[in-house]
């Protein structure tokens, strides 16, 4: 269809109804978490759940949470311009998990943090911490920011879609469900936003499908047309998707955000046990799977149908972003409510991500800067302080401001760099005292020192470690590696010995 006769085709009121009932559900979930069994009566309940989740909702809630609107709206662009070697981002994402669930699942989970930033204390000191919690705080204002102000944008230069009234609605509903159900809410939430994410992609891929004429001759002209290019394996670092930028850069990125992102650890350790954390990592895998795959298929879609009348060379369009909504206005012009189906789509992504973003700051605000310096609250008051952190933080990435000043010409990776930059370098900070758990100084500089084992040792859950090696001291994280440490240990005398002579067999 041309671009006038879609834009006239705009929005029928059965679209808005669907969008609306996306956003009455979402209140629904929130409302019964916050009042059912009297609510959140800690800050541990409102930010963690009471640490009593299964893992399928924390795994889909993982899934939803990085795959915003950017996503919904900007993979399915990419897939059409730059072909289907965007799945090998899936391959990132399987060895991000892998590692994740192998060397920082087991440390967060067990020491039962709600702030990942309380491990720098522990581990060098508090100003580490405050670092971290500030780095975090800038990454996600400005991550938020984008997330929220790039689809209302983009379907508002499309659809007509008035940018303050999808900013009010979606901010409030998005507030108050978080603030009312905390963890909960957005657990839940997620998992029935997930399941709106996929039925807007389905919808679009089956009516494609059939305007194209199947899936045999969608892949044979996405062949035809470079489309299916899995087997890009240029190590120039200059071209823009190659398997290694994928799987290298992809890996490195998403182990950013899965492996010390608050939003993220803080969903995991909500797990019932730690197998179960470890099945909602999977679970996550296999969410992100289907998601980004959906993603890319309505791509290929795309380019079946607009292969020889590109819709942005025509001036049907303004920029690649658009691609998407136009794509859906057009072969849904007689399908009243489909297009609301994938407002709702969109806009799942991005109360998924703002509802994620807003429970985490407040999260380490609390943890970080209030419970330091307030350690008198009561339980009550602090669930208090919480729920009004979330309004607040809330409050702050929602300003158009902030996403206009980052927004550019592409969706997708507009956001990378706040990752890149702000969260990148604290997968490095973490991972040497666990790869390498007795590269502390004072265990092996004071070999015979008297101080008594630190608690870190009992959270960790290592009664053996304390026993057997009476001076470790904070710093020594040796949860991998205690028989390491205890040969390097000259105080290690024979009656600790014999309490554990398996660990100690190589001591003088």
């Amino acid at each position: 269809g041309d671009g006038v006769g879609v834009r006239a085709a705009a929005m029928f009121l059965w679209d808005y109804g669907v969008f609306g009932l996306m956003l009455l559900v979402s209140t629904g979930i929130g409302l019964f978490h916050g009042l059912s069994k009297g609510g959140q009566k800690t800050s541990e309940d409102f930010f963690t759940g009471g640490r009593r989740m299964a893992a399928v909702p924390v795994g889909l809630s993982l899934s939803a949470s990085f795959m915003s609107a950017i996503q919904v709206l900007g993979v399915p662009a990419e897939a059409y311009r730059y072909g289907s070697k965007f799945l090998w981002m899936c391959l990132g994402q399987l060895l991000n998990t892998l590692l994740t669930a192998h060397l920082f699942l087991p440390v967060f989970y067990r020491l039962g943090l709600t702030s990942t930033y309380e491990y720098l204390e522990r581990r060098f000191s508090r100003r580490v911490r405050l670092c971290g919690t500030v780095q975090y705080i800038a990454a996600t204002v400005l991550y938020t920011g984008i997330v929220i102000y790039a689809p209302a944008l983009i379907l508002n230069q499309v659809t007509g879609l008035d940018i303050w009234a999808s900013l009010l609605s979606t901010g409030a509903i998005c507030t108050f469900y978080t603030t009312i159900g905390g963890m909960k809410a957005v657990i839940w939430t997620d998992v029935f936003q997930v399941f709106v994410m996929l039925s807007g992609f389905i919808a679009v891929i089956i009516r494609g499908l059939l305007l194209a004429g199947g899936p045999a001759r969608v892949l044979a002209i996405a062949a035809n047309g470079s489309r299916v290019n899995f087997g890009d394996f240029n190590p120039d670092p200059r071209s823009r998707y190659t398997f290694w930028s994928f799987v290298l850069g992809g890996t490195l990125l998403w182990l950013s955000m899965y492996g010390v992102n608050q939003a993220q650890v803080q969903r995991y350790v909500a797990c019932r046990s730690e197998r179960e954390a470890r099945i909602a990592l999977l679970v996550n895998q296999v969410g992100l799977f289907c998601i980004v795959s959906s993603a890319v298929a309505c791509g290929l879609v795309m380019f079946a149908l607009y292969k020889d009348c590109d819709p942005l060379l025509a001036g049907y369009i303004s920029a690649p972003d658009q691609y998407m909504p136009y794509l859906v206005l057009d072969i849904f012009q007689t399908s009243p409510g489909v297009p609301g189906l994938f407002l709702a789509c969109a806009y799942s992504g991005t109360l998924s991500t703002a509802s994620t973003s807003i429970n985490a700051m407040a999260a380490v605000t609390v943890e970080d800067l209030v419970k330091p310096r307030m350690p008198a609250l009561s339980p009550r008051r602090l669930t208090l302080v919480s729920k009004g952190l979330s309004v607040l933080c809330r409050a702050v990435p929602c300003h158009p401001i902030l996403g206009r000043a980052m927004l550019h010409n592409n969706v997708p990776w507009c956001a990378v760099p706040c990752h890149a930059v702000l969260c990148c370098p604290l997968p490095c900070c973490a991972a040497p005292s666990w790869a390498v758990p007795c590269c502390s100084v004072p265990c092996h500089a004071v070999p015979c020192c008297t101080v008594p084992c630190n608690p870190f040792c009992a959270t960790l859950r290592l009664p053996a470690l304390q026993r057997a090696v009476p001076c470790c001291a904070t710093s020594c994280h040796a949860a991998l590696c205690c028989a390491t440490l205890c040969r390097a240990m000259q105080c290690c005398a024979a009656p600790r010995c014999a309490v554990q002579p398996a660990l100690c067999r190589a001591a003088p």
